[in-house]
């Protein structure tokens, strides 16, 4: 192996060695700008908030401290919200992906009529909607405010997700397909069955936009749930943390707050690279299970002979 590659690195001209370095720098300055950020939000997080005042803390922080965090899970609704946050983020996410994977199965298929018509009238509401007011009454009016199932079924179709995973299958070999009509399977039957496996990399790709979406999520909680504490979500809850903060701090100044056992000191600026942290990780624990399925073919089976 070893001596294969030296041979490779003899055999390559001049201008291949030079690309190869430019290639190799050029990504590790793009790492760099792209880790800096978050980085420095988990050394500010971890800093004493009247340091961070003073600035100056980029990769590493200069007074250690826990109490940015012991102020946040300090909060007694925090907990009951992460859990509203899983809940929509798992249920939504679940029911988007299978009913938008239905559509677009439907829409990719020739035989149905109506494809071109139904596709336009989705893709219209791509560019119009309805406003923020009608879209309101229109919750209203279906009984939806207040509600958890709001947070679920308006996301029910997602237009661009629905291209996405359309494109996808009707690049499948369409062998395949008539494969399982001849064995006698059925429209839903072949999509639960042929299809959804087939289309696993498409499915994995839109679950991480939709989760993502439903897990940073607040606006909505505002809108139809602010009154409904049982209802609210960690993302609207460290909003209204920050809201108070930002409220309560004076240019800047470090105002104490008290907790249940002691005075926690925090900022806006230390709240929020704490709340960045808190709202970041549970994505970035979900999105290495999903990664290795971007790099799959588009097809795992074969046309049966």
């Amino acid at each position: 192996m070893q001596s294969s590659k030296a041979s490779r690195l003899r055999n390559s001209s001049l201008g291949d060695r030079v690309f190869d370095i430019c290639n190799i720098i050029f990504m590790v300055c793009l790492m760099i700008v792209t880790m800096y950020p978050f980085v420095n939000m988990i050394a500010v997080s971890f800093n004493d908030a009247n340091d961070a005042v003073r600035g100056g803390i980029y990769l590493w922080p200069r007074m250690w401290t826990l109490n940015n965090y012991k102020y946040i899970f300090g909060e007694s609704d925090i907990y009951h919200a992460t859990l509203i946050s899983l809940l929509r983020t798992v249920i939504g996410t679940a029911v988007s992906v299978f009913c938008t994977a239905m559509l677009a199965f439907t829409v990719s298929r020739q035989e149905f009529v109506l494809r071109k018509f139904v596709t336009l009238f989705f893709v219209i509401t791509m560019y119009f909607s309805g406003g923020l007011i009608p879209g309101y009454l229109l919750i209203r009016n279906l009984g939806l405010t207040d509600s958890f199932w709001v947070y679920i079924v308006p996301g029910v179709i997602g237009v661009f997700n629905m291209i996405i995973i359309r494109s996808f299958i009707e690049g499948l070999p369409e062998g395949i397909l008539e494969s399982a009509r001849i064995d006698g399977a059925g429209e839903f039957t072949t999509f639960i069955r042929v299809v959804l496996p087939l289309t696993i990399p498409a499915m994995a790709t839109v679950s991480l936009f939709v989760a993502v979406g439903q897990w940073n999520s607040w606006f909505d909680v505002f809108l139809y749930n602010s009154s409904n504490i049982k209802l609210s979500t960690l993302q609207y809850e460290l909003m209204k943390i920050l809201q108070t903060t930002n409220t309560s701090a004076t240019a800047g100044a470090v105002e104490a707050y008290q907790s249940a056992e002691n005075a926690v000191r925090v900022t806006p600026t230390s709240l929020r690279a704490t709340m960045t942290i808190i709202a970041s990780v549970p994505i970035l624990m979900v999105y290495p299970f999903l990664q290795r399925y971007f790099v799959q073919g588009m097809t795992v089976g074969g046309v049966k002979g």
